[in-house]
Order: C-alpha cells, then structure tokens, then sequence
C-alpha cells in the first residue's frame, strides 16, 4: 500500500470550522473550483451534510490543498505532496467514488498513485479543456431557448438519459431505476438551471447549470435531439444559455469538453468561450 513521504503531512478530515480556510483554497482559481466552492457554500463541510468529505493538506500550518472524495474524486489546488496525502488516504479508504475529476496535472498524478491498486477504469478522458465566457456571446440567442418549467420534468427527463447515456457510456437509470438521477433533474429545474428549446413535447436543445457560485458556474449535459444536429442550434442555444446565466447567476460561464469532441469545441468557440484550463476525468 501507498505511504505518504516521511516528511509530507497526512491529509486530514475537514469539518464546518475550515470552512473560510476551505474556500479561501477554492478562491485561489473560482472557475477550475466551481464545483467543490458551491458545495460547501451550500452544504457547509459536515460529511453527513455533504454527502462526502472533504480532506485537507496543510503547509506550513496553513490549509493550502482540497480533496473532495463523494461520488467523485475531485483534488482542489492540489500540490505534489498534498497529491501524495491524498492518494494515501483513497487507498486506506478504498474505492468509493465513480470518477476522478479535476485539474489535469493533479489528476494525472493522483491516478499515477492509485491506478495500480484500483484496477483498470471503464474509461480515461486524459484531456478536457475548460472553457469559459465573461462577457455577451458573439452569435446571437435562440429566443427559444428558455427556463424549463417544472411541470416539463417527464419532457426533460428523457433528452437528459440520453445525454448522459451518449456521454458517459451507462445509464443513469441502473441501480435506483433512475430516482435519485430524476430528483437532480428535478433540482435543477426547480432552480431555474435548466434550459431547454421544446417543440411538440420533444426537446430540441438543452443544457443546465450543473455548479454556480457568485463568482462562477458551470454548464452541463449541452445536447442537441439526434435529428436535429447539423442544423446550426447548438451556438444559439448555448448564447440563449449563456446571457440568461450571466443575467441571472454568476458572471463567468464555464464547461468542459472532451478533446476528441470536434464539433461541441467549434460550437463553444463560436459562441464566443475560450480556453482556461484543461481538466482530466478517469470513469470506473
């Protein structure tokens, strides 16, 4: 088993007294961070509120390094030795989580660390660049785009299986038979972070705001119906996405994107994001 360098620090348990030291962390880069910084802001760092726990590494006496171990595996500002501290304590642990996901250079050490004792993973998406977008879009909306209503939840829901099935490689709906994936759809609705273009009861294009801070949030599941791709929507809608979340949520919108994705990468640039960052995400 892995053991953390003599002189490197274990990474320790975080609780709701880090709480202005954890986020302090997040600060340091607010788009890379969005997803950790907006669940502590909602949850607080209590790991039966969280519904994980967040590690922390500290240099010098002072937290410098996150981990959010839930669902994901997710390194927060990670320095090699904090990387080191943070593999130990996943292996002590095991396995819980279904990906790791983060900063490319973290992620890539981290699952240096790990991969020989995890096992071969379902997929690795080495390369993701982060995108982001701080001011109007550079093509115009479609004025069709618009909040989804949550009385549309069973429109939504199946645009939504689809996307993460074509994305991800499995669907949603295993294990629970897709309750706990519906109410997070249904979470994302009732606060306004999903959007969607619906003709006759079918979404033609959608995409919701999957993490938002007041100082930035991130889109996810940007999908366009089968049939409809190559017609020129998915520009439009993301500049409908994209004015009403810097209207209505954070000034800076981010997503990633993976590399081998051609046409999603045209269509961001087009719309006017440009690249921030590069992330990386193992599958399991």
């Amino acid at each position: 088993m892995l053991r953390v360098r003599p002189r490197s620090e274990p990474a320790r348990l975080l609780d709701d007294r880090d709480r202005a030291a954890a986020l302090a962390v997040c600060d340091a880069d607010p788009v890379a961070n969005v997803f950790v910084t907006s669940r502590i802001r909602t949850l607080g760092l209590d790991p039966g509120r969280l519904g994980a726990q967040m590690w922390g590494f500290e240099d010098n006496g002072q937290l410098s390094s996150l981990c959010y171990a839930g669902a994901n595996l997710v390194p927060v500002q990670a320095s090699p030795a904090a990387v080191l501290a943070f593999a130990d304590r996943a292996l002590r642990q095991g396995r819980r989580c279904s990906s790791l996901v983060g900063p490319s250079a973290a992620v890539t050490e981290l699952w240096a660390h790990l991969r020989p004792h995890w096992g071969p993973p379902r997929d690795v998406r080495a390369a993701q660049p982060l995108m982001a977008i701080d001011g109007p879009p550079l093509v115009p909306p479609d004025r069709a785009v618009r909040r989804v209503r949550l009385d549309e939840v069973d429109i939504l829901m199946p645009a939504c299986v689809a996307m993460f099935t074509e994305e991800v490689g499995v669907s949603p709906l295993s294990g629970d038979g897709g309750a706990a994936y519906r109410a997070r759809v249904t979470e994302l609705i009732r606060s306004g972070r999903a959007f969607a273009r619906i003709e006759d009861r079918q979404v033609i294009f959608k995409a919701e705001v999957g993490a938002a801070t007041p100082q930035a949030c991130q889109v996810q599941g940007v999908w366009v119906r089968p049939e409809c791709r190559g017609r020129g929507l998915a520009a439009p809608g993301m500049a409908a996405v994209v004015i009403e979340a810097r209207r209505a949520i954070s000034p800076v919108v981010s997503l990633y994107v993976n590399d081998f994705n051609t046409p999603a990468r045209a269509t961001y640039h087009r719309t006017g994001f440009t690249e921030v960052g590069e992330f990386m995400s193992v599958l399991f």
